[in-house]
């Protein structure tokens, strides 16, 4: 799986130096920052991916099986990936970081020599950019827009009116929520998602249901920190690799406080890789008590029926997403909101 991560992330680096070559050379005199980062529809979904990958490109540095040649080639892939997420411009994957890096400090030595080699990463990753995009840039003559520079703010970007929406939804039905998808359900001209976890699953699902989600999510975390302390001399791969996930998770978390984590398909993804991972290399406390046999298969049962009903709904829906961006424009103009699909907007245009 770790080989899997670290593939996508060289894939992805070498798009971003591809595309950036061909900036600097195809004689336009201007470079967009944003043009570089190619694969999704909206680059803040890249700085998900990352919050999520950052933090397991430093795995191999902490190993002490690693050899040398791998050491440097691991710093200069995750020195590469701090270059992308900083020219991303993704306020909420610095912010993911720098929580986690809060989180790892306590969490004993193992922490804190993770928490090196992503600050030294950190600084090389900025002074690429400073490189790239501002001496070479300068030499060049070049017009660089969307400059990082530019995200050093502390502005909501918009996210104030959908923190409201998602007030009021919640005042109005406190208990159960609108339901599943239905911020989605209310029109506004900003998102079909607020932006903030807490506040969507409140106002889709209900306050209860929300703080039964945020205890089993503390003590999963709870346990999961109490051993790494326990282990946090430890050099065992499997205990290095607990850390590494641990900041992974720590860091979606804390995004998902300003962005759509949880909304985004392919950041649930990576989410549900990430929770699963942690769970299988858990060290439990006893043997786990044997399930109820009903109960397990009534799980596998419900849990297949809701995938195959996904499938139903993307052979469904697919063959006419065209038709329906079309329709949207039509009727709302604008941007696309994203849910389930590019275009999540399940509103009915007010008159």
């Amino acid at each position: 799986m770790l080989l899997f991560v670290v593939f996508i992330c060289v894939f992805k680096s070498f798009d971003f130096l591809t595309l950036a070559f061909h900036s600097f050379v195809s004689g336009t005199g201007k470079l967009d920052t944003g043009g570089l980062l190619s694969g999704f529809s909206n680059k803040r979904f890249y700085g998900q991916f990352q919050t999520f990958t950052l933090p397991l490109l430093a795995l191999p540095l902490l190993l002490s099986t690693t050899k040398r040649s791998a050491h440097v080639w691991t710093f200069l892939l995750l020195s590469l990936w701090w270059l992308i997420a900083v020219a991303g411009g993704t306020r909420g994957t610095w912010l993911g970081m720098g929580v986690a890096a809060c989180g790892l400090f306590i969490c004993g030595h193992s922490g804190r020599r993770w928490i090196t080699w992503q600050v030294l990463a950190v600084l090389a990753g900025v002074a690429l950019y400073w490189l790239l995009f501002s001496v070479l840039a300068g030499y060049l003559g070049m017009e660089v827009s969307n400059a990082a520079s530019e995200r050093l703010t502390t502005t909501l970007s918009d996210r104030g009116p959908l923190w409201q929406q998602a007030g009021e939804m919640i005042r109005e039905h406190p208990w159960l929520g609108f339901g599943p998808m239905h911020f989605a359900d209310i029109h506004n001209p900003i998102a079909a998602h607020p932006h903030q976890a807490i506040l969507q699953w409140a106002s889709e699902w209900g306050i209860p249901s929300t703080l039964l989600v945020m205890g089993l999510v503390g003590r999963g975390l709870w346990a999961t920190f109490i051993l790494i302390r326990e282990r946090s001399t430890s050099d065992e791969p499997t205990d290095l690799l607990r850390l590494c996930l641990f900041a992974s998770l720590i860091g979606a978390l804390t995004q998902s406080m300003v962005d759509g984590v949880i909304v985004m398909p392919y950041s649930q993804l990576w989410l549900s890789l990430v929770v699963g991972w942690l769970m299988g290399i858990h060290v439990w406390k006893g043997e786990p008590t044997k399930p109820n046999a009903f109960i397990h298969w009534s799980w596998m049962g419900l849990s297949t029926a809701a995938v195959l009903f996904l499938v139903y709904v993307v052979i469904r829906d697919f063959p006419h997403l065209d038709e329906r961006n079309k329709l949207y424009q039509q009727q709302y103009g604008g941007h696309f909101q994203p849910r389930f699909w590019t275009q999540g907007v399940i509103a009915i245009k007010p008159e």
